[in-house]
């Protein structure tokens, strides 16, 4: 089957487009969807947009409707067996699928094909670091019902939610994967220990942090942090993040037990 002309958008940036021929990105996204005009506010702009300038990261749009074979570019339909809603159809999202593949070749290309459900495992800051290793991420954003479960068993390396909750499609859990995948990669933000240090890191949520003024409508900031004591500083930071994790977020804090205690690795 032809590529239809119109079935890919160009980069959002021009500097990922006139890269150097024969020159990989370090990481590709690309998104089947068939609501294409919602992701570039969010894509162009901030972190993301800077790390498509910098050549460290490229997304791509699929718009699914262009791979339709009828006339009335047909993408869903009704479910044997009877039910509600519509599916998405296997033969069209198999052929956007495939030219999405056909975008970054090669033998040794490390390839995962995301759908997004909410049946799939949650999306977390473990998983993020599994996949920013890959040089293509193929995220494909569902809708209506869901999709023909031929396209998952034959495309779908994982199956992945944001969340125990229902979305209109699968283009906003898709942002928020790219978002959190993207910031990991090296040079993406300028400091790098602002990533190690991030919530969650470690299964601790992050301590506190204060700025200028030092008043502000009778709280003040911490004394320890304004001493230039830098071994206290670390000490008071590692207690907050403690407690902070353990009143907020006791699942974290029971995991983050478990692995501290001597013996465990």
């Amino acid at each position: 089957m032809e590529r239809p002309q119109n079935s890919e958008s160009a980069p959002f940036s021009k500097s990922s487009s006139d890269s150097t021929p024969g020159q990989r990105l370090r990481l590709q996204f690309d998104f089947l969807t068939l609501f294409p005009e919602v992701f570039s506010p969010i894509l162009n702009s901030s972190l993301l947009g800077k790390a498509q300038e910098k050549g460290l990261v490229s997304f791509h749009l699929t718009q699914i409707r262009d791979f339709a074979t009828d006339r009335h570019r047909t993408v869903d339909d009704t479910p044997y067996g009877g039910g509600e809603g519509m599916l998405l159809k296997a033969d069209v999202l198999h052929a956007a699928w495939s030219s999405a593949c056909a975008r970054v070749n090669g033998p040794a290309v490390r390839r995962k094909t995301l759908l997004l459900s909410p049946q799939g495992r949650p999306f977390d800051q473990e998983l993020a670091k599994e996949l920013v290793g890959y040089d293509q991420l193929i995220l494909v954003c569902g809708h209506y019902e869901g999709v023909d479960e031929r396209f998952i068993e034959l495309c779908v390396d994982q199956e992945v939610s944001i969340g125990d909750y229902v979305l209109t499609g699968g283009e906003l859990p898709a942002m928020v994967m790219a978002d959190g995948i993207t910031r990991l990669l090296p040079g993406v933000v300028g400091n790098d220990r602002s990533v190690s240090q991030d919530s969650l890191e470690g299964d601790l949520l992050k301590y506190a942090q204060y700025t200028r003024p030092r008043e502000f409508q009778g709280l003040s900031v911490p004394s320890v942090l304004m001493e230039g004591n830098h071994g206290a500083i670390a000490e008071w930071r590692q207690s907050q993040m403690e407690e902070r994790t353990s009143r907020k977020r006791p699942d974290l804090w029971r995991r983050y037990q478990q692995r501290e205690k001597p013996g465990n690795t």
